[in-house]
């Protein structure tokens, strides 16, 4: 599978790629920001997920849900999403309606600081306050998403804080921090836009330059940390967290190559032999035969900078405790290990991505965002054509290498959840 593309960049250093694809009458603009919560300093972490919300706010001639009110009208969808190297936006909308959709994400990024008030940014930190009420501290398992990282990566890494920042760092954030993280961040040099579907390409590339064109580059971006760390943990790292669930649940997770690199592939590989779908070897072996765990799987984080992981996550069976079910998987990953991969596991492996990777490119918005992401962190938007000539370069020796090298008991980090009443028991 061929998308069309055509790039070029703004004097302002807004990257821009199109792909035009005249088959239904709709259009996606995507706009990726290269920040996350890797950017944010000690003390002001959640600020890229709070941006995330304060970016539907308003701007100097958009009035406070009124990008909402306007794309809504006009028949289309929107949203926005934060991950630890990235923020991005996107909206779906009929042809006719382009213009719309450029001009509003062209008037936030250009004019947002003249709108930002404390009334706005106390109410979007409450509302961040409550989707970490319900999301993270309320949920059941729902702190995986910070305690895996900072088990997973030193404190002083980027990746190691929550993405969705701590209560006393959303409390102590001023009007002046939020507008300070915006201009450094939210600038055109640090953006990729990407449009897919029916327009016309030299219409569209005057409306982009009409629109974004005038906004000035920024005036400089602080460097991250150094990103890079050892191929391996180089200990079995564990932590056991009694919570208020019903069953038990294990994340496993594997330092491994960093996303776009070409040793990420074998990775990803060897995550589809473990854990995608009911073929896989954990699903067979502990949902079907030994029937210790009620789901399983495993993917890659797809983390671009320094080191990625690798995650297997299971729930046990009612009736399974934590520690049978952290052996169980264990005990099957030593398996793949002594006994290797075989080819026909990479030919299932790379068939399942291959058919993924097709389907997720059936909408307009899935090809703009697949583009945005390969723009953005690997800086080359083509990359998106030769994603399966990437995964086929990798050879039954690479994949064999990376379960010896990667999957390893000195290369491992559990993340345990156990129900609050079989804790009390055992202690």
């Amino acid at each position: 599978m061929q998308l069309p593309l055509s790039t070029f960049e703004l004097p302002n250093g807004l990257r821009v790629t199109l792909s035009e694809d005249h088959s239904a009458p709709v259009v996606a603009v995507n706009l990726w920001y290269h920040v996350g919560s890797a950017n944010e300093r000690a003390g002001r972490t959640g600020f890229a997920h709070l941006f995330e919300h304060m970016l539907f706010q308003g701007s100097a001639n958009v009035a406070a849900n009124e990008h909402f009110e306007l794309i809504a009208r006009a028949g289309g969808t929107l949203n926005g999403s934060t991950w630890l190297e990235r923020t991005n936006y996107f909206e779906t909308v009929p042809s006719h309606h382009l213009e719309l959709a450029l001009w509003l994400e062209a008037e936030r990024m250009g004019a947002l600081l003249p709108a930002m008030t404390q009334e706005k940014l106390d109410t979007q930190r409450d509302v961040v306050k409550n989707e970490r009420r319900w999301s993270v501290d309320n949920q059941p398992y729902g702190t995986w998403w910070e305690r895996l990282p900072a088990l997973c990566f030193p404190p002083e890494h980027p990746f190691h804080h929550s993405l969705i920042g701590s209560m006393e760092d959303l409390s102590a954030a001023s009007l002046e921090d939020v507008a300070e993280f915006f201009r450094t961040y939210y600038t055109p040099d640090n953006a990729v836009l990407t449009i897919a579907g029916d327009f016309d390409g030299a219409q569209v590339r005057l409306l982009v330059e009409q629109h974004f064109g005038p906004i000035p580059r920024g005036e400089g971006r602080p460097s991250l940390p150094p990103m890079e760390l050892p191929p391996i943990f180089g200990e079995w790292k564990r932590t056991e967290v009694a919570d208020d669930v019903m069953l038990s649940r294990l994340l496993l997770a594997f330092r491994a190559p960093a996303f776009g690199t070409p040793a990420h592939y074998a990775g990803a590989i060897v995550a589809t032999v473990l854990g995608q779908r009911r073929g896989s070897r954990l699903y067979q072996a502990l949902v079907r035969r030994r029937e210790l765990a009620s789901d399983i799987g495993a993917f890659t984080w797809d983390l671009a900078k320094g080191a990625d992981l690798l995650v297997v996550d299971a729930t046990a069976r009612p009736g399974v405790d934590a520690l049978a079910l952290e052996a169980a998987v264990v005990e099957e990953i030593d398996r793949l290990r002594e006994e290797g991969v075989r080819a026909e596991e990479i030919e299932r492996a790379l068939a399942l991505i291959e058919t993924e990777f097709v389907a997720s490119m059936q909408t307009a918005g899935d090809r703009a965002d697949a583009i945005s992401k390969f723009a953005t962190l690997c800086g080359d938007a083509t990359l998106v054509n030769r994603q399966m000539d990437c995964y086929r370069a990798v050879t039954l020796n690479d994949v064999r290498a990376f379960v010896r090298d990667r999957l390893g008991p000195e290369n491992r980090a559990s993340l345990v959840f156990i129900p609050r009443r079989e804790a009390e028991v055992a202690s």
